[in-house]
């Protein structure tokens, strides 16, 4: 038995977080280590069994009964409220519904006409020049929508590049090829002292790590929720809306189901007060249902202690890496300070494609991002230290 393999034994009997793994469905090859959860979290054990209460009693024999008397109507801000203190945020102020790329574009366009209220002439929109491609390509339609000019600038150089144009910002919490965690606080606090507007992109944050939107004054922000919140694939996503800027939010996507008087089934919109505005049309309620199963296993967790997890998981994975696999076969694209790290490791491969089809062939489930990437997500809640050592080591020996 190796050194590393002794000190994962050690590490897996001190996790406080290590019950939690039977709360998932981790059935697989022998052996096998789930670290895609950054992709698509695990699937909860509470969730089959509360989609076929839905589907079979809520649905099939209650039908419509069950907006009111099953809570289906008021899901999305339900659902919010318990994903708020996953984010930092106070009940209130969170919507869950539709898929991220839609939010990005309701609080990025709501965020420039904030902007444009005073008329001083904000036209630019900055957005952040490695993120996911669909934040690109929305923040490019919002800039023609709003009649913006569209610029692209590395995280780091946004204090720079803001200047009395800027109407808004729109960041990625978290970098999704090479797991870089960007500076919230401090660049939310330059956004505002420039007058514009901050919209941060939470998906490979939230759950993972703490972000506080209320703490640092964040204005909008955006997330998914079948990562590390493990909602299941295509759940919906979420909208938060500072609460002091509610009454003044105007989303681009006005529906029944933000008016005031959502049944009034009036020609005019009014639109409803608080996070209920950033609603459009009816809930899908079977994936928002499973999502709300889901998020049960969070109860007794501290964000807190998944963060102390999630960095000692990575430090462990790093340390394997270093020891087991050949040297110059990999490089480490993941910032090595804390401070500046998400909850996945990627590693910089010359054969990544092959590697990683090779390592899932045996077990070890990770993703390869083009062209040549290794992308290992640790979600605290589910992954131990001994996954860790296995995946490194099958790692080694296909690289050897």
């Amino acid at each position: 038995m190796s050194e590393l393999t002794v000190k994962a034994e050690k590490l897996d009997a001190g996790d406080e977080l290590a019950a939690k793994r039977a709360e998932f469905v981790l059935e697989g090859p022998e052996g096998g280590v789930y670290l895609d959860g950054n992709s698509l979290g695990a699937l909860p054990v509470a969730v089959p069994g509360r989609v076929a209460d839905v589907v079979g009693r809520q649905w099939g024999e209650m039908r419509i009964r069950s907006w009111t008397e099953s809570g289906w109507w008021t899901a999305p801000e339900r659902i919010g409220d318990r994903i708020a203190p996953l984010v930092g945020a106070a009940a209130g102020q969170i919507v869950v519904g539709d898929s991220t790329s839609v939010n990005v574009f309701k609080a990025l366009v709501g965020a420039v006409r904030l902007a444009q209220e005073s008329g001083t002439g904000r036209d630019e929109i900055l957005v952040d020049a490695t993120t996911f491609p669909t934040d690109g390509y929305i923040a490019g339609s919002a800039a023609r929508m709003t009649g913006c000019t569209l610029r692209p600038v590395e995280p780091s150089e946004v204090p720079g590049a803001l200047g009395e144009r800027t109407a808004a910002v729109l960041l990625n919490h978290v970098d999704y090829r090479t797991g870089r965690l960007h500076d919230l606080p401090s660049l939310t606090a330059a956004v505002h002292a420039a007058g514009a507007y901050a919209v941060w992109d939470l998906c490979h944050s939230a759950g993972a790590l703490p972000v506080g939107l209320d703490e640092h004054g964040v204005d909008l922000a955006v997330g998914c929720t079948y990562k590390y919140l493990n909602g299941g694939p295509g759940s919906p996503a979420y909208l938060y809306v500072r609460a002091d800027l509610q009454e003044r939010f105007d989303s681009p996507l006005p529906g029944w189901n933000s008016h005031a008087e959502p049944f009034g089934m009036r020609s005019d919109y009014t639109a409803a007060e608080g996070a209920v505005r950033g609603r459009v049309g009816t809930p899908d309620i079977l994936s928002m249902l499973a999502l709300e199963a889901a998020l049960e296993v969070w109860d007794g967790v501290t964000v807190e202690a998944v963060r102390a997890k999630s960095l000692a998981l990575t430090d462990f994975f790093l340390e394997c890496v270093g020891t087991y696999v050949p040297e110059g076969r990999v490089e480490c694209l993941t910032p090595l300070p804390h401070e500046e790290r998400g909850s996945q490791v990627a590693l910089r491969c010359a054969d990544a494609g092959p590697v990683m089809q090779r390592l899932i062939e045996r077990g070890v489930v990770g993703d390869f991002r083009h062209p040549d990437v290794l992308r290992f997500g640790f979600t605290p809640l589910y992954v131990g230290f001994a996954d860790v050592e296995r995946a490194a080591r099958v790692l080694a020996e296909e690289l050897g």
